[in-house]
């Protein structure tokens, strides 16, 4: 289980005290903002908890929408946190009430995104703690180490275990993207309901953001 000092933990709590606001939906690569700001973006199966998870982090209730119909999020949303990074959330991967066509036009938009963008500084791939680490989710870990992209594992819903699953959950996930090259090695394990492991992973999100402006 992975630490952070006071400092880190109240440095996530003041980035995401600060201003969030959407700054846009993108469908097409030529569509995306100006590469200026550090970019995390979040990447998983369709109704894993993406806009639930964001939702918690900014503390604000909607700024993503979240639903039960799995595949809603079909662009890419930015949302600029302070002037100091952006927040991406992807679509979903796997299952998704639309056509065919649909789906691949915007899954090949995510991965246009992942696998050519500066800005993106790590990406977060959302793992429901009841299921664990499926096929389609090694497909993306596949192509964010050929991009060499630095990404991470992070474990959502851990509310819905038992606690005496919840830390075996998160071992198995880091165990399963442990010898690939652009995966960290911690995995984070979080719920959006109860707000686990929120402040450690605003923390480690801070750490990837534009220092803060110091006072004069």
């Amino acid at each position: 289980m992975s630490s952070y000092t006071p400092e880190a933990l109240e440095a996530g709590r003041l980035l995401f005290a600060g201003p969030i606001a959407f700054e846009r939906g993108v469908v097409a690569m030529s569509d995306l903002p100006d590469a200026n700001l550090p970019e995390i973006a979040f990447a998983g199966r369709s109704n894993v908890g993406k806009s639930s998870l964001i939702n918690a982090l900014t503390g604000r209730k909607a700024i993503a929408r979240a639903s039960a119909d799995p595949g809603r999020t079909r662009e890419l949303n930015f949302f600029n946190v302070g002037g100091r990074l952006r927040l991406v959330d992807l679509p979903g991967y796997g299952y998704a009430k639309a056509p065919k066509s649909a789906i691949a036009r915007w899954n090949g938009l995510m991965r246009d995104y992942l696998r050519g963008r500066p800005a993106l500084k790590r990406v977060f791939v959302l793992i429901d703690a009841r299921h664990g680490v499926k096929a389609n989710d090694l497909e993306i870990a596949d192509a964010l180490d050929k991009a060499a992209v630095s990404y991470q594992a992070v474990l959502t819903k851990l509310d819905k275990i038992s606690p005496a699953a919840q830390a075996d959950a998160a071992a198995a996930a880091a165990r399963a993207l442990a010898k690939r090259p652009a995966a960290h090695p911690y995995a984070h394990a979080t719920s959006a309901e109860k707000l686990i492991g929120i402040e450690a992973l605003r923390a480690e999100i801070a750490a990837l953001a534009i220092p803060a402006a110091q006072p004069i």
